[in-house]
């Protein structure tokens, strides 16, 4: 049946179609939908997790995956650098399903902390990179890409982008049907890795490089086209944008699609190079392609020049557009273009909209509140990954470093070590703390440092789509689990003192953040209160205008977007706020009251 498909969810029905046994992985932007379409679409048969962490997820995978299990284990791009330590090591066991990594690359980058490249992984790693253009190719990539992990007995990294995740296409899907139930744990020697065993395996990821690749050239998405002196290469999204310039510019010129970027096409590459006088290469993000040509141009005395990311011919960070390949593939060409391609650079400004926390969310009353109680004092503030980063925006301006997840624990505590007359504090959200925040404080404990760990638990992972983590007691299975306490965690590894403090109860939670800072050691203060993206009061908050006296302290001190000034008065838009209270506790007159409806 056919089928109007976002990209992610053709992945997942490709995974279904292919008989995927176990899915697994750690939400992240763009990747998220693919899991979660997986737990609304599987038949009977197919399990599906979200992991703790990526790690996790890739370490769950590989036991599936040595029990004959189709397995597809999904992430961004940068939990790919999270799981890097057990792929790279169950690439040189080998497995006996079909292992099939995900990794959601984020050109831009839209929602990630860095723009990288998974392409490079696979060559680093020695393992197959499929990279689809479309939401069509995904759907059957990831069936190809699991065929060839069997076949090969090693795993498959599946590239799509932003792009490709999140646009839609009209599918023709296969009928999904339970999958056959693997065959179970062998015991055998070669699944414990020993350095002989990575020797050997090393040598032989190096000897398949050559048969994959010719194996690969004959692909039925790695395609040439064309004729002509001039060239374009191109691969993921940016050869539907190719494609689509092509046929709008009547181009007569040579065309190569690189859907596989390791082991690199070569054979048919160079059958493409043959007889060129140059060519232009469209890719994100990095000059893969570019540079995989060139290699092949000096190893086969090929006197073709390849213009790119190194030449300046194009962009050399951020996604490709249509309008940016026009106009750079028109030049190449020597097309004159009968219409002006927009340049956007001339546009008029946009008002800026820096990204803000919700009206109502508990995170910017908890980031108050430790202002509130750390005013005069010296204190750093450090961040990690999630909606909570907002909190470095101005009027809050609570979060001095952000780094990677789980890094709002450690990193206070190199300062500590590096300047003990401030007080260090550590703002971690609840799914984070799961991921990789246990760990941190453990290190902390144990290595006798002094910082204060604040976890804004919203009871969910908010920033990603509201995810369930093992402190929620859901699994996306539909079962009920036992709640994880992050108390008794904490506990059990020894922190100085635990509290747990509502912040939408400004007095309370200021205590609680003076209480902590009075004492030594690891501390913990747990602010305790649901993200209001999922669970809204009843209530709305309205200024009276007569005990306003225009100090607007509510606007410069909360930043909270359904506050504005009329007149030199605030006054609460009812459409914005959620009756989160907060406003009302800091305006010193009462001119800020609760109101129905």
């Amino acid at each position: 049946m056919r089928e109007l498909l976002m990209g992610n969810e053709a992945i997942a029905m490709g995974a279904l179609a292919a008989g995927v046994n176990v899915v697994c992985g750690y939400p992240g932007t763009p990747s998220s939908e693919v899991v979660e379409t997986v737990a609304k679409r599987k038949p009977d048969g197919v399990y599906v997790e979200w992991s703790i962490n990526e790690k996790t997820a890739m370490e769950v995978a590989a036991g599936a995956a040595y029990s004959g299990s189709r397995v597809l284990v999904t992430m961004k791009q940068m939990g790919l650098n999270v799981c890097s330590d057990p792929l790279m090591c169950v690439n040189y066991i080998g497995i006996k399903g079909g292992l099939v990594v995900l990794s959601a690359d984020d050109p831009g980058p839209i929602s990630s902390q860095t723009e990288q490249d998974s392409r490079h992984f696979g060559k680093y790693a020695g393992i197959p990179v499929f990279d689809p253009a479309t939401p069509e190719e995904a759907y059957r990539m990831v069936q190809d890409a699991f065929e060839l992990s069997e076949k090969l007995g090693t795993p498959v990294i599946l590239r799509p982008t932003t792009r490709v995740c999140h646009n839609c296409a009209s599918i023709e899907i296969e009928e999904v049907k339970s999958p056959e139930k693997p065959e179970g744990f062998i015991k055998d020697s070669r699944w414990v890795i020993f350095p002989r065993l990575a020797y050997s395996a090393k040598c032989r990821l190096f000897e398949r490089e050559e048969g994959l690749s010719d194996l690969l050239s004959q692909y039925c998405f790695n395609t040439t086209a064309g004729k002509g002196k001039l060239g374009v290469a191109c691969g993921g999204v940016s050869a539907a944008y190719t494609k689509d310039v092509l046929a709008e510019l009547g181009a007569d010129c040579r065309l190569l699609n690189v859907a596989t970027p390791y082991p690199f096409p070569s054979k048919l590459a160079e059958a493409f190079l043959d007889g060129l006088d140059s060519v232009i290469v469209f890719e994100e993000l990095d000059p893969v392609i570019e540079d995989a040509l060139t290699e092949i141009c000096g190893r086969k005395g090929l006197r073709v020049k390849i213009c790119g990311k190194r030449t300046g011919h194009t962009i050399h960070a951020g996604e490709n557009t249509h309008f940016i390949i026009k106009k750079q593939l028109s030049a190449f060409l020597g097309i004159e273009l009968k219409e002006e391609i927009p340049d956007f650079s001339d546009a008029p400004e946009l008002p800026a909209r820096p990204p803000i926390l919700c009206a109502g969310c508990p995170h910017r009353a908890a980031f108050y509140a430790v202002k509130q109680a750390m005013k005069g004092k010296k204190a750093v503030f450090c961040g990690d990954i999630g909606c909570y980063t907002l909190g470095n925006a101005m009027p809050l301006d609570m979060v001095d470093t952000c780094l990677c997840m789980g890094a709002s624990v450690s990193v206070p505590q190199g300062m500590y070590h590096s300047e003990n007359d401030a007080v260090h504090f550590g703002f971690i959200g609840d799914s984070t703390f799961f991921h990789s925040g246990i760990t941190n404080v453990i290190n902390a404990v144990y290595n006798k440092a002094e910082e204060i760990v604040v976890i804004l638990d919203n009871s969910t992972t908010a920033m990603t789509g509201h995810q369930p983590h093992p402190g929620i007691g859901k699994t996306m299975m539909g079962d009920i689990s036992e709640k994880i306490s992050i108390e008794k965690i904490l506990e059990a590894v020894g922190v100085t003192s635990v509290r747990v403090a509502d912040p939408l109860k400004l007095e309370e939670a200021v205590d609680a953040v003076r209480e902590a800072a009075s004492e030594k050691g690891v501390r913990c203060i747990i602010f305790r209160s649901p993200c209001v993206a999922l669970f809204k009061p009843d209530k709305k908050m309205a200024v009276q205008p007569e005990k306003c006296r225009k100090c607007q302290r509510c606007i410069r001190e909360l930043g909270c977007p359904a506050l504005s000034i009329e007149d030199g008065r605030a006054v609460v838009e009812p459409s914005l706020c959620n009756g989160c209270g907060l406003c009302a506790e800091v305006c010193g007159f009462g001119a800020i009251e609760e109101v129905r409806g």
